[in-house]
């Protein structure tokens, strides 16, 4: 990773897609061209988005730039850490091994259930009436 050319990967969960460009800087983290703190307004996400650059103690090595859309925040987020953990994991071997031992590497693949037919929903069934 030179100074002029951010390194880029991309992270998902559910369907979050999250475009992830790491650059070295002062730490400042912007999502959709808004600061992170203004973008999730819980701090449980901004928490989660920040967890990959905790682990490998590098919060204010980097400035982070994120563009992300599908899903929920929640789901945003963790995408934003996938992606943030493979551009880590790209630039320094120690890293990956940190990050691949939490599973922040890993892409959580599970995602919503097709509905079924004959029922309301996934697994849900319309009440049973014996009479």
């Amino acid at each position: 990773m030179t100074e002029s050319t951010p390194s880029y990967a991309t992270g998902r969960r559910k369907t979050a897609v999250a475009r992830v460009w790491l650059k070295p800087g002062t730490g400042t983290i912007m999502v959709n061209d808004q600061p992170c703190d203004v973008y999730f307004e819980r701090e449980t996400s901004r928490m989660v988005l920040r967890q990959s650059l905790e682990l490998v103690e590098v919060t204010d090595k980097f400035d982070v730039r994120a563009t992300v859309s599908g899903g929920g925040k929640s789901a945003q987020a963790e995408a934003i850490r996938h992606g943030i953990a493979r551009v880590l994991s790209a630039t320094d071997q120690e890293h990956r091994r940190v990050l691949k031992r939490a599973g922040y590497i890993t892409r959580d693949a599970r995602g919503k259930e097709r509905k079924k037919p004959g029922r309301p929903a996934a697994r849900k069934r319309f009440q049973f009436s014996k009479r």
